[in-house]
């Protein structure tokens, strides 16, 4: 007999594409925070500014292309209660939430596919 499983379905954004969110939602202001309040106005908060969100658009561009690199490799997760975990790379959503991995190895077995959440994982390995 077949067992039933069910399937995740990830949320979308408002918008029909799924491709933001409003800036005043929780939600945005939650995941997207910048350190200096842009309501002041003043000229050095602007150019502070400035220099965060290129800071931030940087390291953004970075970490896409690490995960871009990584896809279909083996990658070793380091998560809480000093568990790790060995998988192959697949994709991650497009807030970069969860990631998808596929054989994944962990101390009680072995899943064929997998959602690994991101707030989970302390930090992750693989070989150039």
């Amino acid at each position: 007999m077949t067992t039933p499983v069910s399937v995740l379905r990830l949320p979308k954004g408002p918008d029909p594409n799924s491709r933001g969110f409003d800036p005043k939602s929780p939600r945005f202001i939650a995941l997207c925070r910048t350190s200096i309040p842009t309501s002041a106005g003043s000229e050095s908060d602007a150019e502070q500014l400035q220099e965060e969100q290129h800071a931030r658009s940087v390291l953004r561009e970075t970490f896409l292309r690490c995960l871009l690199s990584i896809s279909n490799k083996k990658v070793q997760f380091r998560m809480h209660e000093k568990v790790k975990v060995d998988a192959t790379f697949g994709a991650s959503d497009i807030d970069v939430l969860n990631f998808q991995v596929s054989d994944l190895h962990t101390p009680i077995g072995v899943q064929k596919e997998a959602l690994i959440r991101c707030q989970d994982v302390i930090s992750f390995t693989f070989d150039v």
